[in-house]
């Protein structure tokens, strides 16, 4: 059986660190209030056409400026958030608002989409899960798009991204004859997608917790139920807001989507109302192992109380006799007869096969 996936008290502390780190500070000031790590900030990227590609491993803010107005459509991935001198610069390169810098750096955000005129801003949460221990780790993405150029910024290196990477590389698709819009569709796409491989193993969870359940109720049982409707919790916190952003995304109210991308921007919303109807349906089943555990203990310790009611109901009338012969009267007739004590256990032996016959007869037990 799986063991239940893991939601830290250190990613709750998180949340409430986030918000304290930001205290007495003016609005728009850049402060990284997410995970520190000693990882360096690092900037990739994908600058493409039809025909062409062109690949940076470990890129400058300067380099990223020369990629405006290229006529070719850029991918830059910023990792790492904790410089925010640099966060600063590529702010000023780009003309994104102080305001959008800072909730980019503020890691606690809820999914959502934001028209800024020149270009849109999109956050959302990325899960995956732990190779160390299992878990479930919840990351922010954010977005800049543009009519060419397309900004994503995650907290650390390792995302769902390779199979888009692969597909611009090697020219598969129609990704690399579209523009910026239809790349941050594929990047949407590829985080919602994994949603789906999140609530897979979620369910096989479920299914080895309610198998486990039928066999064998117990209280590690019950510890291992609760940590899946936590993390069901956690990942429908991520997932709900998701909707919202999704759906002004698929009104294509921005002149920076263009109509061809509208139908894949339908789909990818298709795709979030499935995943939060499997993550209902998934809640809903763990109400149910609930009940039956309930349910199972209940009928468990029912058919202890069968028992001992048994027992105590065959002991009362051997009690009775045992209390009468048991009183230190001088004149009772049968003491002094020498058949006494074998008939007393005849008689016992008779009342308990005489309650015990009759009890079955009933279908008691």
């Amino acid at each position: 059986m799986h063991n239940p996936l893991n939601i830290s008290n250190g990613r709750l502390k998180r949340l409430f660190i986030s918000g304290s780190a930001k205290k007495d500070v003016p609005p728009g000031t850049m402060v990284y209030t997410g995970e520190q790590t000693a990882e360096p900030l690092r900037i990739t990227s994908l600058d493409y056409a039809a025909d062409t590609i062109a690949e940076e491993n470990d890129d400058s803010v300067e380099s990223c400026a020369l990629l405006k107005g290229s006529g070719s459509v850029s991918w830059i991935n910023i990792t790492g958030l904790n410089d925010t001198a640099v966060i600063g610069k590529i702010g000023s390169v780009f003309g994104i608002h102080p305001l959008v810098l800072e909730d980019i750096l503020h890691t606690a955000q809820r999914p959502k989409l934001e028209d800024m005129g020149d270009y849109l801003f999109l956050v959302v949460r990325m899960l995956f899960v732990e190779p160390e221990n299992g878990g479930i780790h919840s990351e922010q993405i954010s977005f800049i798009l543009t009519e060419d150029c397309l900004i994503s910024f995650q907290e650390r290196a390792g995302d769902v991204f390779d199979a888009v990477r692969d597909r611009l590389r090697k020219g598969h698709g129609r990704i690399r004859k579209m523009g910026a819009d239809y790349l941050l569709y594929a990047l949407m796409d590829a985080i919602v997608d994994n949603y789906f491989m999140i609530l897979e193993k979620t369910g096989e969870q479920i299914e080895d917790i309610e198998e486990a359940l039928m066999e064998n109720p117990n209280s590690l049982l019950l510890n291992e139920l609760y940590a899946q409707k936590r993390e069901l919790l956690y990942i429908r916190k991520a997932i709900w807001p998701l909707r919202e952003a999704v759906s002004g995304l698929e009104r294509g109210e921005s002149g920076l989507l263009s109509a061809k991308v509208g139908a894949y921007l339908r789909d990818l919303y298709d795709h979030t109302i499935q995943v939060i109807d499997t993550v209902e349906t998934f809640r809903d089943m763990l109400s149910g192992v609930q009940d039956l555990y309930l349910s199972s203990m209940g009928q468990k310790t029912n058919q202890v109380m069968q028992v001992l009611t048994i027992i105590a109901t065959i002991f009362i009338p051997l009690t009775f006799v045992a209390g009468i012969y048991g009183m230190n009267f001088e004149h009772m007739p049968e003491l002094g007869w020498k058949y006494s004590y074998p008939v007393f256990w005849i008689v016992m032996v008779l009342i308990t096969t005489a309650m015990l016959f009759y009890f079955r007869r009933k279908k008691w037990f």
